[in-house]
């Protein structure tokens, strides 16, 4: 789907989103352990300050797929929510398509989509026809336009199947895909998406992440945050990766693999058996290396050696039938960091 209007500020600015020394406090009620504690709260009524988001600044340029990953609490959905103008930053300062959504918060608006993946910005008792009908004179959309766009949501997420269904009839990942075309309907330059997959079986997320993939690809800026990790290996060119409210990777999957010092494995299968009169090659480097029959495997890290002159070490040791080189998990590299 290409984008159907200019950017908010019509000079289409290299830098879709920005975020300089951002900050989210928020001041709530301590309170104590046990009985005891609740009722010590009660008469002092102490205060502390939890610091949802710390000081951090980012840019993301236009037509970008970015993820933006943490643990629960992490303070990802309070980031969106500042950059889609619900919340006032403590202190720094934000820019989607050049413009303050605090200070310009119904311009920007026209400009950007959100999905929250466990809240719906649809009406729970209309039909989900209705819904669109309603959005679409919010925003201003001619109905001519939206019931055209509408039916290109439809060759991709299937939404006409369940047009005429109130919204609270609706299955999870019915609800899912609604709530994606909704926020596109107004052909918005900038999609913030919160958990679009979450609780979605595997054909639902296949139909959203293709989705996602073909409006990323018309232009439109996606930011992403999920827990799904093969969401962000199979989406995102770019991870941002936060924990307790501050930043602490922004690169790629290759650089967070190299962040995390995991090793990669090497499987060499040979056609016969390695000769046990001419022993493994040693590569050193904290390399290891394991031979069952005729398959060796080698584990080591990038930094230190290259996969080619693994295989290049290996090639007189007799006839190759097959090479497969494996990374570390995602996941596993996305926990050492969290730990560290």
């Amino acid at each position: 789907m290409t984008r159907e209007h200019s950017s908010l500020d019509g000079g289409g600015p290299a830098q879709a989103v920005e975020a300089v020394h951002l900050s989210k406090h928020f001041t709530v009620a301590a309170t104590g352990k046990g009985v005891t504690g609740a009722f010590r709260h009660l008469l002092s009524r102490q205060k502390q300050i939890v610091r949802a988001v710390e000081d951090i600044t980012f840019a993301i340029p236009t037509g970008s797929f970015v993820g933006y990953i943490g643990p629960n609490g992490a303070g990802k959905s309070t980031t969106v929510k500042m950059l889609a103008g619900i919340l006032q930053p403590s202190t720094g300062e934000i820019r989607v398509m050049g413009r303050s959504p605090q200070q310009e918060r119904q311009t920007v608006a026209q400009g950007i989509g959100v999905v929250f993946g466990q809240r719906t910005q649809l009406w729970w008792d209309l039909p989900l026809a209705d819904s669109y009908e309603l959005i679409a004179a919010m925003y201003g959309v001619p109905a001519s336009i939206a019931n055209a766009r509408l039916r290109r949501f439809d060759a991709v997420l299937g939404i006409g199947e369940f047009l005429n269904l109130q919204v609270r009839k609706l299955s999870l990942g019915q609800r899912m895909r609604a709530d994606l075309a909704a926020a596109l309907l107004h052909a918005p330059p900038v999609l913030f998406l919160d958990e679009p997959t979450i609780g979605l079986d595997v054909l639902a997320k296949a139909a959203i992440r293709d989705f996602l993939r073909e409006i990323n690809a018309g232009g439109v800026t996606i930011l992403l945050t999920t827990h799904d990790m093969d969401d962000v290996e199979q989406l995102c060119g770019r991870i941002m990766l936060i924990n307790h409210g501050r930043l602490m990777f922004d690169g790629t999957v290759a650089g967070l693999r190299q962040m995390a010092g995991l090793p990669a494995q090497m499987t060499i299968d040979f056609a016969v058996e390695p000769s046990a009169e001419r022993p493994l090659p040693d590569l050193n480097g904290g390399i290891t290396v394991q031979q069952d029959r005729a398959r060796v495997t080698v584990t080591f890290d990038r930094t230190q050696v290259s996969a080619a002159k693994i295989i290049a070490a290996f090639q007189d040791r007799g006839e190759i039938k097959d090479i497969e080189i494996s990374e570390p998990n995602i996941e596993e590299i996305v926990r050492r960091v969290y730990v560290a």
